[in-house]
């Protein structure tokens, strides 16, 4: 059902907070926000972006069934996510290029926004849950590769700019608006730094699969936080960051450079289990999602069962973000360093993508292009 008149307590708009706020929709897009309503104790704030998600109801995004990766599309609307890019794992050239057909299939359709490749130019030693025999160096036929399956709809590539051919490699693919995005990598502070000068500008999961801060050794971390041309992704699920780190890393970068994302995988929104993950298998045990291993032993951290909703929740109660800050992380920041300018923001001209949430951040309602995905209780 159609949208035409929202009536909110509070909408989280460019400008500011507006109390009592109207937002008039007409074709699905935002017409105006403005005070003057009697709107309840509900806040407004951009529909969420997530750049960063593998799939979701026991679906791997690129998988060859049309249908199923729509299945993983709705589930994640529904948890807030009306802008979404698809990620991919580290598999062969020949079957990634199979996966960015289907996905690019679905991002001409609008049923994607976008679509993102994780690995395979990764670091062994920050492999995480990624096949160690498939990763490669980023030579020049397979980056052609993959910029000419993905077409416009490759957004992002995350990529360890250690590698033989890295400097090349990054400037290519952000030459054909590929964003290449730090990640699953072994290099130090000044490898990091040469990256973002390469053109480097988004960092893939904050902390996971780099080097850990050093009062001698730096590493990366610090480099990423305090460089005001990157975006920092953030998993906020409690498992991949404790809450105080994940205040530390907004204090420091500032909700302008904090994406919020869900890495998501299969498993998300279907239950403890086994599944696979690429080529490899996961078990998730109470949420957890970790490789399998020979001996039995817990394996890395392989992706997560997070949504958006989940995720702004968290660091609303557990890193003490306000609603407003937490908005711009969910949904305006990740927009402006992907350049998508149609949605992220509560304004005149914008598609009428829009959360609902409580004063704790928990989600209530939803609107995709101006329609009810989930309306409040």
């Amino acid at each position: 059902m159609s949208v035409a008149k929202l009536q909110v307590a509070h909408a989280v708009t460019p400008e500011g907070v507006i109390d009592d706020a109207v937002i008039t929709i007409e074709e699905g897009r935002i017409v105006s926000v403005e005070a003057g309503g009697s709107g309840g104790t509900l806040w407004a704030v951009p529909g969420f972006v997530d750049s960063h998600t593998h799939g979701a109801v026991g679906v791997a995004f690129g998988d060859p069934d049309v249908e199923a990766n729509l299945r993983a599309i709705d589930f994640h609307r529904h948890q807030g996510s009306t802008t979404i890019f698809a990620s991919t794992v580290t598999e062969p050239i020949e079957k990634l290029e199979r996966q960015l057909g289907v996905l690019r299939g679905l991002v001409e359709k609008g049923d994607l926004d976008g679509i993102h490749l994780e690995g395979p130019f990764l670091a062994p030693e920050k492999k995480g849950a990624h096949d160690l025999a498939l990763l490669r160096h980023p030579d020049d036929e397979s980056v052609e590769r993959l910029i000419a399956a993905g077409g416009p709809a490759l957004k992002m590539i995350t990529m360890a700019p250690e590698l033989e051919n890295s400097e090349k490699a990054i400037k290519r693919f952000t030459e054909a608006g590929v964003a290449v995005a730090f990640g699953h990598s072994d290099a130090d502070d000044k490898t990091t730094a040469q990256a973002v000068e390469w053109g480097a500008k988004i960092t893939t999961h904050l902390f996971n699969a780099m080097r850990p801060v050093h009062h001698r050794e730096p590493g990366p971390v610090p480099v990423l936080l305090v460089d005001d041309r990157v975006m920092v992704e953030l998993i906020c699920d409690g498992i991949h960051l404790q809450p105080v780190i994940a205040a530390m890393a907004i204090e420091a970068a500032g909700p302008d450079r904090v994406g919020l994302v869900t890495d998501a995988m299969s498993a998300t929104g279907k239950g403890d289990g086994r599944y696979l993950l690429g080529e490899l298998e996961v078990d998730v045990l109470d949420g957890t999602a970790r490789l399998v291993t020979a001996d039995g032993t817990p394996g890395a951290i392989a992706g997560s069962t997070l949504t958006m909703k989940n995720a702004f929740a968290f660091v609303v109660q557990e890193a003490g973000v306000s609603i407003p800050d937490a908005a711009r992380m969910a949904a305006t920041t990740p927009a402006a360093f992907h350049g998508l300018d149609q949605v992220g923001q509560l304004t005149p001209g914008r598609l009428a993508d829009i959360c609902l949430v409580d004063d704790e951040g928990v989600l209530q309602g939803v609107i995709r292009r101006g329609e009810w995905i989930v309306e409040p209780a």
